[in-house]
């Protein structure tokens, strides 16, 4: 990891502050990045329009009991790296070749949209319990990296 990887995790950090998920330990920010120049960004929380748990002060999945890293569905909030994508296709930002730095490994359902964004490098500070998002950013080539503070 170089200088240039410490400071977007860095500011992936700041970006999570954002989040309106009610837990503390699920705040995650992400940052899309090509060629040292920022494209976009994203955080956890509700759909435009919808109250956040925040707001709501309840988390949806715990109240339900709902296992971390099993039916991300299941959740009021869009996921930072989600909410990266999207805002690139609203922007008119093209994400090819870039890479995405998250504070949390991304899950499934954010890999398959990571793939097929055609962003080609994943850093991730946290770690996250879903070996199906492992083994689709294995086989598809995406290379995946566990940010390490030097």
């Amino acid at each position: 990891m170089d200088k240039w990887d410490k400071r977007f995790m860095n500011l992936a950090r700041t970006i999570a502050e954002w989040s309106s998920c009610y837990q503390e330990n699920r705040k995650v920010g992400a940052v899309v990045v090509r060629d040292k120049r920022i494209l976009t960004t994203g955080y956890n929380g509700a759909p435009a329009g919808m109250k956040s748990c925040i707001e709501k002060a309840e988390c949806l999945r715990k109240k339900m009991g709902i296992p971390s890293g099993t039916r991300q569905e299941i959740c009021y909030a869009i996921h930072a790296e989600q909410n990266a994508i999207i805002q690139a296709a609203k922007m008119g930002v093209s994400i090819q070749k870039a890479t995405l730095y998250c504070t949390h490994q991304p899950c499934a359902i954010c890999a398959k949209m990571i793939v097929n964004s055609g962003i080609e490098r994943v850093v991730y500070s946290e770690g996250y319990p879903d070996d199906f998002a492992l083994l689709m950013f294995q086989e598809t080539g995406v290379k995946l990296e566990k940010y390490e503070e030097q």
